[in-house]
């Protein structure tokens, strides 16, 4: 398998937002990073993280299925964050009083054990919690706990009780910062004083800056002229590849790196392999084949009213879904039910809400369901 050469070696755009968040890191707030998937979220914290100085400890709690699992998670991450020698034994010291066996793996990954009772694993979850402010005070550096779909806990945490303990810590830790990582703010975010950053699309002239130059060490180059058609009014490549991708920096990788491996196999003579129009066409076409099972797995799960809003902005995109005659065109529900299926959506990450235009979100799905709807 081909490695991607066009995974990014830097932040592409979001300068903004990165000295945003390590200013906010560095005065010890705490902050919710609200974005769609492809939008830069991960990357972000990663380098502004590397900005402010902090270590970082995650914890994607869509992969909890219960307390013990959480607390796994959490063991997990802080024991490949602090991975040290000297690290090692500070955390094997303030484990030596809990029910944990932690048993070093010349792995890359040291084993954590244990078997407790729910009043055992409540005990444990405290203590863990406690762990980042102590080896952020004893090392005298910053710690970032960044919380990937924090709101899944309430699947098996019933009763709130570890939703509201981790509020409270949100708030007291001194040393540690907690970043939660959503698709969009929620009300309940709010209360707790956190900072909002919100990434929005990307720029094409973002795009553009990391993407030619990166294209360039690979022998691609957009065609700036459209050869192929004479029509004055005619989209060149790049206009076309911009369209398709809309700002979307997950689905600009996947598709160039496409379009370099097509290349691959054409004959070129030539120093530089010119992208016409018609590359770009194929080589999304074939992305979203590829796609196409995972996009119909998630049509099937949207209820039919959320399923009708998704097809209308696919092949009828406006900023108004709510006036009179969009919802007559296309023969939407009125009124709550409209903008519960839009609210459940931007939820989702599917759909941009009021800010952005009430747009589809992922580029790719837009494709392809207009594809779908011939």
């Amino acid at each position: 398998m081909i490695n991607n050469p066009f995974l990014p070696q830097r932040l592409v755009g979001r300068q903004t937002e990165l000295e945003q968040i390590s200013q906010i890191l560095l005065a010890d707030d705490d902050l919710l990073i609200a974005g769609v998937a492809g939008s830069g979220r991960r990357t972000l914290v990663k380098w502004a993280a590397h900005k402010a100085g902090a270590r970082v400890i995650t914890v994607d709690c869509l992969r909890a299925t219960d307390g013990d699992r959480f607390l796994k998670l959490l063991a997990e991450s802080l024991f490949n964050e602090f991975d040290r020698p000297e690290e090692l034994v500070k955390l094997q010291q303030l484990l030596k009083d809990q029910p944990v066996t932690f048993v070093p793996s010349e792995q890359p990954k040291s084993r954590i054990v244990w078997k407790l009772s729910s009043v055992g694993l409540w005990s444990l979850f405290q203590n863990l919690l406690s762990f980042p402010q102590q080896m952020a005070e004893w090392l005298d550096c910053r710690v970032a706990i960044v919380l990937h779909n924090f709101t899944h806990i309430r699947s098996w945490d019933r009763k709130g009780e570890w939703e509201e303990y981790l509020r409270r810590e949100i708030q007291l830790q001194s040393r540690v910062s907690y970043i939660l990582i959503a698709t969009v703010p929620e009300p309940w975010m709010h209360k707790l004083s956190l900072h909002v950053v919100e990434l929005p699309p990307l720029s094409n002239a973002e795009l553009c800056e990391w993407l030619e130059p990166t294209m360039q060490k690979k022998g691609l180059k957009f065609d700036s002229l459209n050869s192929e058609m004479e029509s004055s009014h005619c989209t060149t490549a790049l206009q076309l590849f911009t369209e398709y991708i809309q700002g979307n920096m997950s689905d600009a990788i996947a598709l160039i790196r496409r379009i370099w491996l097509d290349s691959l196999t054409l004959i070129n003579t030539q120093s530089e392999f010119l992208i016409q129009p018609y590359h770009v066409h194929q080589n999304m076409l074939a992305l979203v084949e590829d796609l196409a099972p995972t996009f119909e797995s998630l049509i099937m799960l949207l209820p039919p009213t959320q399923v009708r809003v998704l097809e209308s902005l696919a092949i009828d995109p406006t900023v108004s879904p709510h006036s009179r005659e969009y919802i007559q065109k296309h023969q939407l529900s009125k009124g709550g039910s409209l903008q519960g299926a839009l609210d459940s959506l931007e939820q989702k990450g599917l759909v941009y809400g009021a800010k952005y235009g009430y747009r589809i979100a992922l580029p790719t799905l837009q494709f392809w369901l207009k594809l779908r709807l011939g």
